[in-house]
């Protein structure tokens, strides 16, 4: 029977291609998967029930509110109560959630449906209004210049991001089908992204072979992609629409398989991907979970789709991973050379760490250990935004990391760095700092700085004997110049970027040993002298480690910007920094040292919040081959 299902199945197409195995699993297949979700189970990554009945709880009491809130907005437009009562209102969810593949703790992504007479500005102004007045609202923000614009919010303890969309129906059925590309007819850009997030998961969701299946190998290789540091589309990696594609992808080249064998497989897979404009091949695929269709067969509402014959922007896309959805789009824009490779190399390594599973040598848990960030790497950029405003706080954390992905790109163009790795694990820190009083300039007061961090490695290339100055004055410029207008627009009061570059001794500046946890320097030492030095060394870590504990407030930062929503739209061309903000109010002075135009000098009272390393502008690449660890 078993025989004649799998040559049945060879004839069916998953996708794009035929399967590349058909096989069922084995015994074994079955036994390590078993394991797989064991240890998933310590990773929280399942939800009781009872959190589950929760967020339902939530939703429901979203959708109505929000009901409420459409009819009283369309009879305070003159409409009449009976009708109002009638043209509805639906609020959907998508992302992890609707895949089936949320964790404990995390967020519910969520879509307003609302009909043509209810605006955008009236959900971001008359709705977030309302929304702040409930009492199980704890917190709430108001993005809407994002790319597309959202609210943030926490409800009875379950954080929330709504999107807004209004169709051109006059009423809004509780059956719509979003999948239908006709509810697309008259909208602006703005509503179709907002849609595309439920239009995407549920196509996801109709193109795999097993969902069941699909959803353990998603939360799998999630895990992994967050453990491992290549899990955010702002910074250039990829989000979780993203990883599920690709993981949908494998689904269909092994439509029988267990989650054991389709995460083995998925490593496989991508690990011998052959990317578009790679250094070693001119060809190169996208990942596409079905067929495109042919410009006579596009629905007729012109909205752009990703076509490398039709648009020649296309082809430079470095790892494109297609929503199968219309309009088709690139949900890998953002991706840059430097994180394609890092991505590449996880992706082998966690292939080597599936060989290793199935041989017994090694156990699922290997799979979800990282490597050290701070050991990979001898140089390094940090940047450092802070501000003593504490309401505008993370409007400025996320207005930098959306723009941090520049900054690697003008890196990148730089004909001596091989890569810019930046690690998508933020930190921050409050402290205590002298500001002037406008009151008394001779008697300061204290504020607190509010202080984000983010470290980007750097590796070089390989100059042989030759010393090369390396100036990286103009990209850090750029950057601090394009994150200024930007704040400029939005109006964000004492923003403050540095950018330094500092070598991995001096990292401990800026970040206690429990986090770093730096190996130390090869010598050539006896092995006995080693271990004797080792224990000393851990000794001494120990008794560090626990005083910076007790001394240090710096802590991993919960970045929210993961996905492509919190993304805001590039301000164009940059001016310099001291035009950008002469008009702004409430700034305070920030000096260009005469010599060195890469520096943005904080106020002299901050000198005392970082010690002052080089300015990233130019460095020596004399040792940057030598096999010193610094």
């Amino acid at each position: 029977m078993n025989k004649t299902l799998s040559q049945s199945s060879l004839t069916k197409s998953f996708g794009v291609s035929l399967p590349l195995s058909t096989e069922y699993p084995t015994l074994k297949d079955k036994e390590l998967t078993d394991k797989l979700e064991e240890t998933l189970r310590k990773y929280n990554v399942f939800e009781t029930d009872a959190e589950l009945r929760h967020r339902m709880d939530v939703l429901h009491k979203i959708n109505t509110l929000y009901k409420n809130w459409i009819k009283e907005i369309s009879i305070s437009k003159n409409m009449p109560e009976d009708v109002a009562e009638k043209v509805g209102g639906k609020v959907c969810t998508f992302g992890s959630f609707r895949l089936g593949v949320n964790s404990q703790g995390g967020d519910i992504d969520t879509l307003c449906i609302a009909p043509r007479h209810i605006d955008r500005s009236d959900f971001f102004t008359s709705f977030a209004e309302l929304l702040k007045k409930q009492p199980e609202v704890q917190k709430l923000l108001v993005i809407e210049e994002a790319f597309v614009p959202v609210i943030k919010t926490e409800f009875d303890g379950i954080e929330l991001d709504m999107l807004f969309a209004r169709l051109s129906f006059s009423t809004i059925p509780d059956d719509l089908d979003l999948k239908d590309d006709s509810i697309l007819r008259n909208l602006d850009e703005k509503c179709v992204r907002s849609l595309n997030g439920c239009r995407v998961t549920d196509e996801i969701l109709t193109l795999v072979p097993n969902v069941e299946t699909f959803r353990l190998t998603l939360r799998t290789i999630k895990l992994w992609a967050k453990r491992n540091g290549v899990y955010s589309n702002a910074l250039g990696y990829l989000g979780g629409v993203a990883w599920a594609m690709l993981v949908a992808r494998v689904c269909q080249f092994y439509p029988n398989a267990a989650a054991s064998t389709l995460v083995d497989r998925f490593f496989f897979v991508f690990s011998e991907w052959v990317w578009p404009n790679t250094a070693t091949s001119t060809g190169g695929s996208p990942v596409i979970l079905k067929p495109m269709p042919s410009f006579e067969e596009l629905p007729p509402y012109g909205f752009p789709v990703w076509d490398p014959r039709l648009n020649p922007s296309d082809k430079n896309h470095l790892m494109p991973i297609i929503t199968p959805a219309y309009p088709q789009q690139n949900s890998t824009y953002n991706v840059t050379a430097s994180t394609r490779q890092v991505m590449i190399e996880e992706i082998k390594r966690g292939f080597e760490i599936c060989q290793q599973v199935n041989s017994s040598k090694q156990d699922w848990n290997t799979l979800f250990q990282p490597r050290n960030f701070f050991n990979r790497y001898k140089h390094f950029i940090v940047l450092i935004a802070s501000t003593i405003v504490k309401d505008q706080y993370m409007d400025w954390i996320r207005l930098v990391e959306s723009k941090i992905r520049f900054l690697i790109l003008a890196l990148e163009k730089n004909q001596y760095i091989s890569i810019a790795h930046i690690n998508p694990q933020g930190y921050e820190e409050v402290k205590e700092i002298e500001v002037e009083n406008l009151d008394s300039p001779d008697e300061p007061t204290q504020a607190k700085n509010y202080i984000s961090f983010w470290f980007i490695g750097l590796e070089f290339k390989n100059t042989g004997d030759t010393t090369v100055d390396l100036d990286l004055t103009e990209p850090i410029q750029s950057f601090t110049d394009r994150v200024y207008t930007q704040a400029q627009k939005l109006s964000i009061i004492s923003p403050l970027l540095d950018a330094k570059y500092v070598k991995k001794s001096q990292l401990k500046k800026y970040l206690p040993l429990s986090i770093l946890k730096l190996e130390p320097k090869a010598n050539k030492k006896s092995e006995a002298q080693k271990e004797t030095d080792k224990v000393k060394a851990e000794k001494i870590d120990e008794k560090k480690s626990a005083q910076e504990i007790e001394n240090s407030n710096v802590k991993l930062a919960k970045s929210d910007s993961k996905d492509s929503f919190i993304l805001y739209p590039d301000s164009g061309e940059s001016n310099s920094r001291k035009e950008l903000v002469k008009d702004m109010s409430e700034v305070p002075p920030i000096d260009h040292k005469e010599e060195d135009g890469s520096e943005l000098k904080r106020p002299i009272e901050q000198d005392q919040m970082i010690d002052q390393d080089k300015p990233a502008k130019q460095l020596k690449i004399d040792d940057l081959n030598s096999n010193e660890s610094q």
